[in-house]
């Protein structure tokens, strides 16, 4: 085991966290309970290597920019669909229903990986497919977490598909408010008659929401009480899988 190399991996960490503040030389050997010259010997290395900089006003260190460009391009390579399947299938076994991971397109969701339910009577859908998102409960975990006005240039896509379809947009967006502040949607038959749902989003390490994990059935076994029993195990599925992603915010609906 390479000690230096730790020893400076453990400098950078260090100085990484600092949430903007700086350190100097001395206050960094300290806290780190380093000697001097070794701590000098280390900031020396990181700094030619271009990981730190120090400031010349306050004689301070701090990382630069090269951290954020190596850990944007580790973040750019995570696959959801690659990461996710072990987590669907858990989700799976601890429910009996079927679960998704879709993704947004434009008002649409896309399934793109799915696990069917063992159960004779189960909800229809094939990978590649689409929904309306406001009308499913992955769509809504998607939406919920867009930008204010994102459902503007889309509301002239809105329409009722069954009696239980909030078409409304003020409505949609009372709802979807409930979804964020919650944690998880919930469909009850506004796509499909008589298919319900729930669902949580899955963030990546840049806080961006990237995809939504849902559970789906028909509603006279995903009842109400059905889908509050699944809600944790589906909220610690997408928080799992979201650290997978780099994510290191907190879900609501759980608790750290």
């Amino acid at each position: 085991m390479d000690k230096t190399l730790l020893k400076g991996l453990s400098v950078l960490e260090k100085l990484a966290w600092l949430d903007g503040r700086v350190l100097t030389l001395d206050e960094l050997a300290a806290e780190m309970g380093l000697t001097r010259s070794n701590t000098h010997r280390t900031l020396q290395t990181l700094a030619h290597a271009g990981y730190v900089r120090r400031d010349p006003e306050t004689g301070g260190y701090h990382c630069t920019l090269k951290m954020f460009e190596l850990g944007a391009r580790q973040l750019h390579q995570l696959d959801v669909r690659k990461l996710a399947p072990p987590f669907l299938r858990e989700l799976a076994r601890l429910t009996g229903e079927t679960v998704h991971l879709s993704v947004l397109d434009g008002m649409d969701v896309v399934y793109i990986d799915k696990i069917d339910s063992p159960q004779p009577l189960l909800a229809y859908s094939t990978i590649g497919g689409r929904a309306p998102a406001y009308a499913v409960a992955t769509g809504k975990a998607l939406l919920a977490y867009q930008a204010p006005d994102y459902l503007e240039h889309y509301a002239q896509a809105i329409q009722k598909h069954t009696s239980q379809t909030h078409a409304s947009l003020l409505v949609l967006k009372e709802e979807l408010a409930e979804v964020s502040r919650v944690g998880y949607a919930i469909n009850q038959g506004e796509w499909r008659e008589g298919i319900g749902g729930v669902a949580a989003p899955v963030f990546n390490g840049l806080n961006k929401v990237v995809a939504a994990i849902g559970i789906s059935g028909p509603l006279t076994r995903l009842t109400p009480q059905k889908m509050a029993e699944y809600a944790p195990d589906l909220l610690q599925a997408a928080r799992d899988l979201s650290t997978h992603m780099g994510y290191r915010g907190n879900h609501r609906g759980l608790t750290t």
